[in-house]
């Protein structure tokens, strides 16, 4: 049987061949194995890591299903039979990963080595761990025979950092019969603690930002690059740019971000607990906000509609001046609102000059479903007494956006307790990107408690 235990994973060592009847035991072995298949993305190509979760699926004795839009990046989805008295749980999560293009790293960044502790390597957070932490805890099941009220679905996907349409997105629109009757998934993000002062929290993502991607085309006068042009399409970039940089959006406190400032607000002593009461008024945000300074940064976006610029085109020789630039913008709608509102906010600031469009929307629910928020927090409690379990919205976004269109409400639920001032934070996407062996032990065993504990939900 698993150790569910967050301390016994400490100074292991890893066997070379995986002995498959346990290898839910193991679930740092697990990671390094996923790690070693280079699914970067773009291009993926996650077939044969999806192949090597198959294998394991079923050698260990389950049915899986492969589903594919192209064969180099099939998902994968199996199934741990229930009694059928309740509607089945769904964990979900990604095995594509980012580049590590113009990254300087101290370990090869597939080669998903044990070192001081840890298990390097691209995807270790984000979120080959993740996936470790759920095929672990799935296996586990199987092993031990637990027969849940309903069924668990697991689903591997493909393309969650280049947008889902491989992966999440395409099972939802073209196989959405493999989650019939679902209510809850567990994915990512969220489940691991932050500091706000002396009092340790534990986010469980419960809603999260829509993407709301557009295109500003600006237009002047060109001409031969010796001649002084003013007023062109260059000037008006510097100028929306500069505006950009210097306002915000309008602010909105959304029901999910009020609960989630008031759980805050409830658990952290003054004058912390005040500046987070006053966040929540929509005529002193901003203020709090400048106030707090580095502290804000993780609640700005989570009040304000926020557009980012990203990608700039325009011009093709140093002596021509174009007459037209297109600049790509990153929008993020906050839960409830529209496309519509994001290009009346973004009007109020950047003016006319530019022609608008939005080139990507993908909505998701406006109020969460907090049916199994206790089960997990409850979890969290458990493992981690001196931690204080707390309601997220995520300024990002995840592919619980595409299962959120099937009525299924998704908990980023990741465990993880590093030690503090290890922060994974500044890791994800990053150089040196990996999780101490403890966290990825302590979040299989919360998942594997909330397999066991979704009967009583």
């Amino acid at each position: 049987m698993y150790p569910c235990n967050p301390a016994s994973g400490a100074g292991m060592s890893i066997p070379s061949v995986s002995d498959l009847a346990t290898i839910h035991e193991r679930p740092v072995e697990l990671l390094q194995s996923l790690i070693r298949f280079d699914t970067t993305n773009p291009p993926g190509n996650e077939a044969e890591c999806v192949a090597y979760i198959n294998h394991l699926l079923t050698t260990a004795g389950f049915e899986t299903t492969l589903f594919a839009r192209d064969a180099k990046r099939p998902n994968l989805v199996a199934r741990l039979a229930g009694q059928g008295e309740s509607p089945p749980l769904l964990l979900y999560g990604h095995v594509d990963v980012v580049t590590t293009a113009d990254q300087s790293w101290k370990q090869p960044p597939f080669a998903g080595r044990v070192v001081d502790g840890c298990v390097w390597g691209r995807g270790a957070l984000d979120m080959k761990g993740g996936v470790a932490m759920m095929l672990a805890a799935f296996l586990h099941a199987r092993a031990e025979g637990l027969s849940p009220p309903g069924d668990i679905i697991l689903a591997i996907l493909s393309d969650e950092e280049a947008g889902g349409d491989c992966g999440a997105r395409y099972l939802v629109e073209h196989h959405a019969e493999q989650f019939q009757g679902v209510r809850y998934a567990i994915g990512e993000f969220g489940g691991f603690p932050i500091y706000v002062g002396e009092r340790k929290l534990y986010p469980i993502q419960v809603a999260e930002k829509q993407v709301c991607w557009m295109q500003a085309t600006l237009r002047g006068r060109g001409g031969h690059g010796s001649f002084p042009v003013h007023g062109g399409a260059m000037a008006k970039l510097a100028q929306l740019l500069q505006r950009l940089d210097q306002r915000r959006l309008p602010v909105h406190v959304t029901p999910v971000a009020r609960q989630m400032l008031g759980s805050i607000a409830t658990a952290v002593p003054s004058p912390m607990s005040s500046a987070l009461t006053q966040l929540a008024d929509p005529s002193l945000t901003d203020k709090v906000l400048d106030e707090l300074g580095q502290q804000g940064l993780m609640f700005d976006p989570l009040l304000h509609n926020t557009v980012n610029a990203t990608v700039v085109q325009g011009g093709e020789k140093i002596n021509v001046i174009p007459s037209e630039i297109v600049l790509k913008l990153d929008g993020r709608l906050l839960p409830g609102y529209t496309p519509d509102d994001m290009m009346a906010e973004l009007r109020q600031v950047i003016g006319d000059d530019a022609e608008l469009e939005v080139t990507r929307h993908d909505p998701g629910p406006a109020e969460p479903n907090m049916g199994l928020f206790d089960t997990l927090a409850d979890i969290l409690r458990e493992l981690d007494p001196a931690g204080i379990p707390v309601p997220l919205l995520l300024s990002g976004t995840t592919d619980a956006r595409f299962f959120s269109r099937l009525g299924i409400q998704t908990y980023g639920f990741l465990p993880m307790n590093p030690p503090e001032g290890f922060d994974f934070l500044q890791l994800i996407h990053a150089a040196d990107e990996r999780i101490p062996v403890e966290s990825l032990e302590f979040g299989t065993c919360a998942i594997y408690k909330a397999l066991e504990r979704f009967r009583s939900v």
